[in-house]
């Protein structure tokens, strides 16, 4: 794309655009005729390999990818190479898989695809960003745009062309337990930011650059919308309601653009999203003018009937171009049974030729613009800056800006880097894994030391005052003998999608305990907080002299100090409105856009 400039549009959208490209589907045009020369000489087998995504534990045997012609392959949130998890490991994974593509009679490239929702997030030592939701409370999309450049280059490095992100998702009810996979409810910001996200993957725009990664928007559409915040729900709400509040990111997105899209498990007024031909074909594709593909989510073409063949017919003809496959040979729904099931329906004129070749036309379309045809090599040097940090550096950066100041009593904080005696309390000081969140190396997350290069808030501390302070630390508030001032860290223990809805949003009872325990020594208390969604906080803001949403910062911890103990002063500002109580009518405790600065 030449002569591409990058501006804020009267939309406040932040895009790439050229005065001679009106949307995405120009962006392509010019391997056109490469595409329809490869496709004349695809077989029907080849075609619906290319439409076949499969998980890498599914494939038993990775020479099924040369038999079977298969398009894609990805790896789930908790799908690792089985020799380790280093980046090394997965570049060989993902090598083996690629090698076998390359045998096939036209040696058509694999794409490989992977959830780098937040920084590499399944490689043990990859450089882990703050989750959307705190990226949103930067409002700051040329540093969302850098972010997604560092994780560009890190999934790069293990020989990956495709990021299952930026998620542009607008979630109005925090019970939903993806509300952190978000940058905002505002729709307006999470428009800017995914283009800016979308950018940041693609380099601009897709090319063949060995960093140039595949972004994907997802999820097709309003699954942030649904009744009560139920995952996987159903949106209740009227066309010009859809267009107002969810269309507008993924117009955005098309306009930076966005290479592939993901569709929702969600629905909408009762229809699947994957069986949606309106919104799918007629907006997304014929509307938008969207021309890169179309992917399914994990098996959910699985959840439109009882019957796999009429999902299959369904959700294609609805305008899905590549179908996620978790399930080997031997389970229901798998890979094999799906190309058969396809290729039958073709025969008894149920799936057209056309809609197969638009489908793989797509696909090819965007593997030629990578440069996968020349060449599917990684560079070393990629490999060898996976964490490196210089790309520490930026995530620290983004830390610093997500942090918002709630509350901050007396100008308690900034506190001094020669404070005497300092007590940090709370489990989630010292565990690396809550402050990461979920997707950090497995799907749901987890406790401890789950990658290697992180910095806790208490180690971040430590490093950050003078020597001559001294530190104590007790998960349960039980050393506050004579502290100066007590920095007490809560908050939610790791999840992700299915498993982190919840009923009710109020900070767990254990918290406000230990927060109103750190209260009784009559020093300063200074909570951090850790969550994907703001908490209803009670007694704990009362309890608090100062309070910080932290969000889920990930691995790099010395933003936190770098706050807290005046090196920068208070940016963030919340992406969201602050919840008062549970009672979802009650007006705001802090609206959108609150921040303290100091």
């Amino acid at each position: 794309m030449k002569n591409a400039t990058l501006k804020f549009i009267s939309t406040g959208i932040f895009i790439s655009l050229t005065t001679a490209m009106s949307h995405s589907a120009l962006l392509f045009s010019e391997h056109d005729k490469q595409v329809d020369a490869l496709l004349a000489q695809m077989t029907l087998d080849e075609k619906i390999g290319q439409m076949v995504q499969v998980d890498s534990s599914a494939l038993k045997d990775k020479a099924d990818v040369q038999k079977y012609f298969l398009g894609s392959v990805l790896s789930g949130g908790s799908s690792d190479p089985a020799t380790g998890n280093t980046a090394q490991d997965w570049l060989s994974l993902v090598t083996g898989f690629q090698n076998q593509a390359l045998q096939t009679r036209l040696k058509i490239p694999l794409i490989y695809g992977i959830d780098a929702v937040h920084g590499h997030n399944n490689i043990d030592g990859a450089t882990i960003f703050p989750h959307h939701i705190g990226m949103g409370a930067t409002h700051d999309p040329k540093l969302v745009e850098r972010a997604e450049r560092v994780t560009a280059e890190e999934v790069a490095g293990t020989g990956i062309r495709w990021a299952f992100a930026p998620c542009i998702t607008v979630p109005q009810d925090a019970h939903w337990g993806r509300t952190y996979e978000g940058y905002s409810d505002n729709t307006a910001l999470v428009s800017e930011l995914g283009a800016a996200a979308t950018i940041g993957f693609q380099g601009g725009k897709l090319s063949a650059e060995p960093t140039s990664v595949l972004a994907c928007a997802k999820h097709f559409i309003g699954d942030g919308g649904t009744t009560n915040g139920i995952d996987q729900g159903n949106m209740v709400c009227d066309e010009a309601t859809l267009r107002k509040l969810f269309l507008p990111p993924y117009r955005a997105a098309i306009k930076a653009g966005v290479g592939s899209i993901m569709v929702s498990y969600s629905s909408w007024n009762g229809v699947k999203m994957h069986g949606n031909k309106y919104l799918l074909t007629d907006v997304l594709k014929n509307e938008l003018g969207f021309a890169g593909f179309l992917v399914s989510d994990w098996a959910a073409i699985d959840q439109l009937s009882p019957n796999y063949k009429n999902d299959i017919e369904q959700s294609i003809n609805a305008g899905l171009d590549m179908i996620m496959i978790p399930n080997g040979a031997g389970k229901p729904n798998n890979y094999i049974g799906f190309i058969y099931d396809l290729k039958a329906l073709v025969a008894e004129g149920k799936v057209s030729p056309s809609r197969i070749d638009d489908a793989v036309r797509r696909i090819l379309r965007i593997k030629f613009q990578l440069g996968l045809f020349e060449s599917t090599a990684t560079d070393p040097q990629l490999t060898a800056a996976i964490g490196s940090p210089e790309h520490r550096a930026v995530a620290r950066e983004c830390v610093r800006e997500s942090l918002v100041l709630l509350k901050n009593e007396n100008h308690v904080l900034p506190l001094s880097k020669k404070i005497k005696r300092l007590a940090v309390v709370g489990v989630a000081a010292d565990d690396l894994g809550i402050q990461c969140g979920g997707w950090t190396i497995d799907w749901q997350g987890g406790r401890g030391n789950v990658t290697h290069g992180g910095t806790t808030i208490l180690a971040a501390i430590r490093q950050t005052v003078s020597p001559e302070t001294k530190i104590t630390f007790s998960p349960d508030a039980s050393d506050l003998k004579n502290a100066d001032a007590i920095i007490a860290v809560v908050g939610e223990r790791p999840y992700a999608e299915m498993k982190g809805d919840r009923t009710e949003l109020n900070l767990s009872a254990a918290d406000m305990a230990l927060i109103a325990k750190a209260k009784t020594s009559g020093a300063p208390v200074v909570t951090i907080l850790f969550s994907g969604r703001p908490l209803v906080l009670n007694s704990a803001l009362t309890d608090s002299d100062a309070f910080v949403a932290a969000w889920l910062p990930g691995t790099e911890g010395l933003g936190v100090p770098d706050v807290l103990f005046g090196d920068f002063k208070f940016t963030g500002k919340s992406a969201r409105n602050w919840p008062r109580s549970s009672d979802k009518s009650a007006k705001p405790l802090f609206p959108f856009g609150f921040g303290l600065t100091n």
